[in-house]
């Protein structure tokens, strides 16, 4: 399935239209940002955005719907940070705060993501983190990872 999208952004859009038919509304959703691949910058660029969602859902019921729509879209869990062809995170559930077997929330490193707290900052620029208390705004500015990051559309003009 993953060689049948011509772009990333495409791939993205039809994972979005996936979690809309398993019950998790899209409420609002950033642009998308593109950033070097990490950890080898010569690999392809990677595609990242945020969105909002409404759900019945607990925190670890949607963990397993975005689990499952990456399964779908070809990903396999083999070693970490292997290439792979879907990554859905679970950034924030509300204001839970959870340490779980297989589910931390809010996600570990998000803060310190410029391509997880520009996109957030786009669609919630004043949702606090949890643990921190600090804004998507703020953690954007001062995110130490993936300074490359920036919405995908202002880099094509």
């Amino acid at each position: 399935m993953p060689g049948a999208f011509p772009t990333s952004e495409a791939l993205l859009e039809a994972a979005l239209e996936a979690m809309e038919r398993r019950g998790v509304r899209i409420a609002a959703r950033s642009s998308w940002w593109r950033s070097d691949a990490w950890p080898d910058p010569a690999g392809p660029e990677y595609r990242n955005g945020v969105v909002l969602v409404e759900t019945s859902l607990d925190s670890r019921e949607l963990l397993g719907v975005l689990r499952s729509i990456e399964s779908d879209f070809g990903r396999r869990r083999a070693e970490s940070n292997a290439s792979r062809t879907l990554d859905l995170d679970l950034i924030a559930y509300g204001r839970e705060q959870c340490e779980a077997e297989g589910l931390t929330i809010p996600h570990p490193r998000a803060a310190d993501r410029l391509f997880v707290m520009g996109p957030l900052a786009e669609v919630l620029p004043d949702w606090r983190h949890p643990v921190l208390r600090r804004t998507a705004r703020a953690l954007a500015r001062e995110a130490p990872f993936g300074r490359d990051a920036a919405p995908a559309a202002l880099q094509n003009r």
